[in-house]
């Protein structure tokens, strides 16, 4: 059986026009265990098979103690009809690329549901991508750490681009879209994860609210809309899951000791999942 960087060898052996360098924005080929460009910038493969296009370390905040818990919930069921719904727009047999993959579980869920194309997963958490690498995926795929404002892909090279609960460059997705190529997103609604907020901000009805409207409104003003559907469900959480979904999101960042401890003894038994799924063209 080969070894994950002899697997990602092979992948950019195969798809090394899917890339573009970061640094000049030139063509890229693969060469033994690496990709290089013309100007010879080159970048490594890990020993995890994964390829860091940073020019230096990045600290997002998602780390593996956040990331490794929402990844075991998306496992668990939890975002099942998002992704059922989200399956139905992708170009099944060509390139999908997910922006902002984290631990790399909304991909591989996807690809257990029938996605046969090539896909590449990357993100800014260096953690987010380490983890990502231990997927199961049932396709070719890819993982990186890269920069969304400087995608390190080739000009009209996806046809499919991911932008689940991640922030969005509209510029850098008309480059990296084919021509007819979709866009697909998807935002938080007002209700989601109400639960969690009311746990961790009990007194603060600030940061219990929230509104998507601006994050429409600019998907709107950048990208063809053919289609915008509200998902809302109320998921129960498994007894072993309980505090993975404490864990598993911003929410609890800034959230006193004491708060956190008195919501772990009582978590919630149920969930709220509202969110809004978005598709447009280039």
């Amino acid at each position: 059986m080969k070894k994950k960087i002899e697997l990602a060898a092979d992948f950019l052996h195969k798809h090394a026009a899917i890339f573009r360098c970061p640094l000049c924005h030139e063509a890229m080929s693969a060469v033994e265990s690496n990709l290089q460009c013309v100007n010879h910038h080159r970048f490594d493969l890990s020993k995890k098979g994964t390829l860091y296009f940073l020019k230096h370390a990045v600290k997002s905040g998602y780390d593996q103690a956040m990331l490794a818990p929402r990844g075991r919930m998306i496992e668990s069921g939890q975002y099942g009809p998002v992704l059922d719904a989200i399956q139905k727009f992708i170009h099944i047999t060509g390139v999908t690329i997910d922006v902002g993959c984290g631990e790399g579980s909304f991909l591989h869920e996807l690809n257990t549901r029938g996605v046969e194309g090539t896909t590449i997963g990357f993100d800014i958490s260096k953690d987010g991508v380490y983890l990502a690498s231990n997927q199961p995926m049932t396709n070719e795929a890819f993982w990186c750490v890269a920069d969304l404002t400087n995608l390190p892909f080739a000009d009209g090279s996806a046809d499919t681009i991911l932008n689940i609960f991640s922030p969005s460059h509209y510029r850098e997705f008309h480059r990296v879209l084919k021509t007819g190529g979709s866009l697909v997103k998807i935002i938080p609604e007002e209700n989601y994860l109400r639960e969690l907020r009311k746990a961790f901000y009990p007194n603060e009805l600030e940061k219990q609210q929230y509104s998507n409207q601006l994050v429409l409104e600019k998907f709107k003003e950048e990208m063809t809309l053919v289609h915008n559907e509200r998902i809302s469900y109320t998921f129960e959480v498994p007894e072993k899951r309980c505090l993975d979904l404490l864990e598993m999101s911003p929410l609890e960042w800034g959230v006193s000791q004491e708060v956190k401890k008195q919501v772990e003894e009582n978590p919630p038994a149920s969930v709220s999942i509202d969110v809004r799924l978005l598709v447009g063209k280039k």
